[in-house]
């Protein structure tokens, strides 16, 4: 599928397919049962995502918003002392 076609099938979704691709990522299955495989998946992501970016959905209720909470040491001063560091 090219990017403009997609782009246009995003732009026609109606919120109920929207909740319908949230859904099937969440549970890994559409709603019939049968399983997402991993090109599925991503291409329901990419379509829920850019879903919310065209219909401005609130940032608290996109897909993979996580709540920032200030931790009980204190604010930090910076975007960078803030940052999560990985370490393996």
């Amino acid at each position: 599928m090219s990017e403009m076609s997609f782009d246009r099938m995003v732009a026609q979704m109606t919120p109920e397919m929207y909740q319908n691709f949230k859904q099937a990522i969440e549970r890994r299955k559409w709603p019939d049962g049968r399983r997402l495989n991993a090109e599925q998946t991503e291409l329901c992501m990419e379509a829920v995502i850019k879903y919310e970016m065209i219909h401005d959905v609130p940032a608290e209720q996109r897909v993979g918003y996580l709540e920032r909470n200030e931790c009980a040491s204190g604010s930090h001063s910076s975007a960078e002392e803030a940052a999560v560091k990985w370490i393996n």
